[in-house]
């Protein structure tokens, strides 16, 4: 992704290009900043105020001083940046608050077109301490990512005890059997997706019902269409489970369309 816009707190709209973290910044060294990631729609970043309420969450889990005037500093780099579509990624250390506005990844409609194709992989055992917390510690997220591509999938889905189906990476997982939508449970240690939270309310004024818990891999593997959550990506069918495959319904692009109209 290019970037087009940054800003850092207390100094406005900065060169894209420039040094803005400082070189002993322990947040950032230890990968204890957060940070959220903002879809941009008609020039508009989209659920801006949710977003930041999660930062300021996520900051006070790593124990981070408040992110003040993340949405504004985020609607000033977006303003300047002057895209139509975007995304917009807040980083907070506790030191520097910063706003930079990219392009959208490349091949994006491709992707929605194909639907992805994911490979299970256990969890750890023990609950993590960031459960819901969005941090920079992506360490492990990214090399899942990394064996998914070498086994020829895109991402990766993980399993807890029992083949709990959880998350993956950077996306919640949904499925869906009649009318009715299944998502695990935020209680289950998944990331309380701010798109998963819109998906949940256009779904339901559509007449879904949704239904959060524990569900196990087969669960999944039976339903009649399954898709992810996530803020840039937004909703994309999944097509493919460990070689196993899974049957692509409308009802994910019907709601691609209604989550489309969501500010």
């Amino acid at each position: 992704m290019t970037l087009l816009a940054a800003g850092v707190a207390g100094r406005g709209l900065v060169d894209p290009t420039e040094a803005v973290f400082f070189a002993d910044d322990e947040a950032l060294l230890r990968g204890a900043a957060a940070f959220e990631t903002v879809r941009i729609r008609g020039g508009q970043p989209v659920l801006l105020d949710q977003h930041v309420a999660r930062l300021e969450r996520s900051a006070i889990s790593l124990r981070l001083p408040p992110p003040e005037g993340a949405a504004e500093l985020g609607r000033e780099v977006v303003a300047a940046a002057s895209t139509d579509e975007g995304a917009l990624r807040l980083f907070h250390t506790g030191r520097t608050l910063l706003a930079t506005v990219a392009s959208l990844p490349s091949g994006l409609d491709a992707l929605r077109a194909r639907g992805l194709a994911l490979v299970t992989m256990r969890s750890g055992a023990v609950p993590s301490l960031l459960a819901g917390v969005k941090a920079t510690s992506y360490a492990a997220n990214m090399a899942a990512v990394a064996y998914a591509e070498s086994q020829g999938a895109d991402d990766a889905l993980f399993l807890g005890e029992g083949e709990t189906v959880l998350e993956l990476t950077t996306a919640n997982i949904w499925w869906r059997e009649g009318e009715t939508l299944f998502t695990p449970a935020i209680a289950m240690g998944v990331l309380p997706g701010v798109t998963r939270g819109a998906i949940a309310e256009v779904a339901r004024t559509a007449g879904y019902r949704i239904q959060e818990g524990s569900f196990t891999l087969p669960a999944l593997l039976r339903s009649e269409e399954a898709f992810v959550s996530s803020a840039v990506r937004e909703i994309v069918s999944v097509v493919l489970i460990d070689d196993r495959e899974i049957a692509r319904g409308p009802v994910a692009a019907e709601l691609q369309g209604l989550l489309e109209s969501v500010r």
